[in-house]
């Protein structure tokens, strides 16, 4: 489910990691691997909040029942959130609950969860709902959905999130968005024995293609690390070498390596996802200098015969001013 521009940044930041404090091709490969185990113990962690809601939301319904002087309300609460088809589904399902014993989850705050209910409870979208005439799998996934948005953005349950993972702040909105499309679709024969994707899936063969590609990238990039510096350095034209960017080496050393090792990905895709990378991960100027250090070194690499690709979009450098946009900083076609 990772993508591979993403899983390049995790690449990229265990690369870092390795170079700047040790220079270990077997410390890389295991901060990788512990980075995505930790992906994936994130997302389990925010799937988790939708179970916890549901726990909650029993109890607000029964502190409700058991007051001294309860309302009528209270007397007679809807039972249709707590009977939600796709939340109830999710907090039974196996797998998840499998993933969640594993990953140690378990949110041992109840006031938190029922604090959120009660402000998700008095929001529009909750009371048409309940005002529902008829509750059906697809309303209650709708509603499950928009609980799953209002639960990601609450700023106090973030911060629970970042003091559990010092790096989960910065992956936090994209395996969010990751795991509301997952939910998203799930249909309504969704039950409790449905197979749980997770971010990197050891039983899905396309998460095993990619996490493979990422990891052997790295570990080339690390064996490859010493001549492919001098590359760069061929290239620098009266720059000093002392003087470039960590960051900026390191994303041309990937880039050559993918370029050179990865004949199935075309040039402009390489030098496409490096660009994007350096906007991310370093300065201002890094894309223009990234750019231009690629651009010469892959008319080398292809005349020395380092580069042969077997796909589509390979690269000319006279195409380059015509599918640049300075505007959206991407190749465009």
């Amino acid at each position: 489910m990772l993508s591979r521009h993403f899983l390049r940044a995790k690449v990229l930041q265990a690369f870092y990691a390795a170079k700047t404090t040790g220079d270990d091709v077997t410390r890389a490969s295991g901060l990788f691997e512990a980075q995505v185990r930790r992906l994936n113990e994130l997302a389990v962690w925010q799937v988790s909040t939708l179970p916890a809601m549901l726990v909650a939301a029993r109890q607000v319904i029964e502190d409700g029942m058991t007051k001294f002087r309860p309302t009528e309300e209270e007397l007679h609460p809807s039972m249709r959130f707590v009977e939600n088809q796709f939340l109830t589904r999710l907090a039974d399902n196996y797998e998840l609950r499998r993933q969640m014993e594993k990953y140690h989850v378990e949110w041992d705050d109840a006031d938190r969860f029922k604090r959120l209910f009660v402000v998700f409870k008095s929001s529009k979208v909750y009371a048409d709902y309940i005002a529902e005439a008829q509750a059906t799998f697809e309303s209650d996934k709708a509603l499950a959905l928009v609980l799953f948005k209002f639960l990601m953005n609450d700023d106090l349950l973030r911060d629970v999130f970042y003091e559990r993972g010092i790096l989960w702040e910065d992956d936090f909105d994209q395996i969010a968005q990751y795991m509301f499309m997952t939910l998203r679709a799930f249909d309504d024969t969704f039950s409790e024995a449905t197979e749980f994707p997770l971010m990197s899936d050891s039983r899905n063969e396309g998460d095993m293609e990619a996490y493979n590609f990422a990891l052997q990238l790295l570990v080339d990039a690390m064996g490859e690390y010493d001549g492919n510096i001098e590359l760069v350095k061929s290239h620098l034209n009266g720059w000093d070498f002392e003087r470039v960017a960590v960051m900026d080496v390191l994303l041309l050393v990937l880039a050559i390596t993918e370029l050179t090792n990865c004949p199935s990905i075309p040039e402009r895709v390489t030098i496409d996802e490096y660009i994007e990378l350096s906007k991310e991960f370093s300065t201002e100027r890094s894309k223009l200098f990234i750019n231009g250090i690629l651009d010469r070194l892959v008319t080398e690499l292809r005349a020395a015969g380092r580069i042969e690709k077997n796909g589509r979009g390979l690269f000319n450098p006279d195409m380059v001013d015509d599918f640049w946009s300075e505007e959206n900083g991407r190749y465009v076609q």
